[in-house]
């Protein structure tokens, strides 16, 4: 009989069975096989021979459970790689019985499910409840009690009760974080057991953010050129987008922002859902102009930037190019009137 210990969870050789044989070592009679014959239903464990010395080496392949069976006994046959001589009466192979013990280590406790998903919308208030972990101990005959914690909240966005493991919200969730892959947050959780010394598991939680219309368009570029004399007053083709997804995004509304430009000079015309087209309806002198473009994403409620767009008339002549500033910026011929019209009454 042997004699064997092996901690829970663990794998490898747990003991080398030895064997006593007289016939040449160089041989196949010589040689041993070993065969599990009775007690290893789980296929927990395997045995080899040592092609040294002959002995069998008896391991775990599977970890085994303190919790679910503390002894374990095996029964293990031995023969020749070659058959006997045909006619002799000893017997053909030998058994041994091996009784293993399995020593009891504090596991980590276990979150279930694990992951953990939930879905909810980015904007829900400070202070929401997410969900409740689980874990359990596997170490169910030391009865310990756990204690949760925070591991990796990336945004800093989580709290959980480390007492019953509710899961709330510190700040404002937001789908476009830098933080946010996919839609999907992803924080880590650890569960503590009161063992000597504790043991740990950690659990992860996927968050599901679902698009609310909380980011307002912008357009691009923002900046663009046109010669004083040209033929095709087309200025720029605007192009807009919006951090967050459909419906919320496109399609968009391009328009200039009448209360800045009263005057008639500019236009603005849809191309698709995306794009507009900037154009002039008469030269102008050279000078730089800035022109407020509104524009409005399709969410419910919309959502609306104004930017400014800033456009340079050049001087074109002789196939020079000369965008230097004649004078000063020009936000739109009214304003100018009505910075004159102001001065002048403060001289008065």
């Amino acid at each position: 009989q042997f004699q064997a210990t092996v901690e829970e969870g663990a794998v490898g050789v747990i003991v080398n069975l030895t064997v006593e044989d007289k016939d040449d070592p160089t041989t196949g009679a010589w040689r041993a096989a070993y065969t599990i014959i009775n007690g290893n239903p789980g296929q927990s464990f395997e045995i080899h021979t040592n092609p040294q010395n002959n002995e069998g080496m008896l391991s775990v392949v599977k970890p085994l459970d303190y919790e679910i069976s503390a002894f374990h006994t095996l029964l293990i046959k031995v023969e020749n790689e070659d058959p006997l001589v045909p006619d002799v009466s000893y017997g053909p192979s030998s058994t041994a019985t091996v009784h293993i013990t399995v020593l009891d280590v504090n596991e980590g406790p276990v979150f279930y499910p694990d992951p953990m998903m939930v879905t909810r919308q980015e904007n829900i208030s400070v202070g929401s409840v997410l969900l409740t972990v689980n874990a359990t101990d596997p170490d169910s005959l030391q009865h310990q009690t756990i204690r949760y914690s925070v591991y990796k909240d990336p945004a800093g966005w989580l709290n959980i009760n480390p007492i019953n493991g509710t899961v709330d919200t510190t700040a404002v969730l937001d789908r476009e974080s830098p933080f946010v892959h996919n839609s999907v947050y992803t924080a880590l959780f650890l569960a503590i057991d009161s063992g000597d010394p504790p043991a740990t598991g950690t659990g992860t939680l996927l968050i599901t953010l679902e698009d609310v219309n909380d980011n307002a368009p912008f357009i691009y570029p923002t900046a663009a050129e046109v010669c004083d004399d040209a033929k095709n007053l087309s200025v720029v083709i605007l192009g807009a987008s919006d951090k967050d997804l459909h419906p919320n995004t496109d399609p968009f509304k391009f328009e200039i922002y009448k209360q800045a430009v009263p005057d008639k000079v500019w236009k603005v015309s849809k191309i698709n859902n995306t794009h507009a087209l900037v154009s002039l309806l008469q030269n102008l002198n050279k000078a730089n102009y800035q022109l407020p473009i509104m524009v409005t994403d399709s969410g419910k409620p919309p959502m609306t930037n104004v930017t400014d767009l800033r456009v340079q008339v050049c001087s074109c002549k002789n196939s020079k190019v000369d965008c230097n500033a004649a004078g000063a910026l020009h936000f739109s011929l009214t304003s100018v009137l009505l910075i004159s019209l102001f001065s002048l009454a403060c001289k008065l």
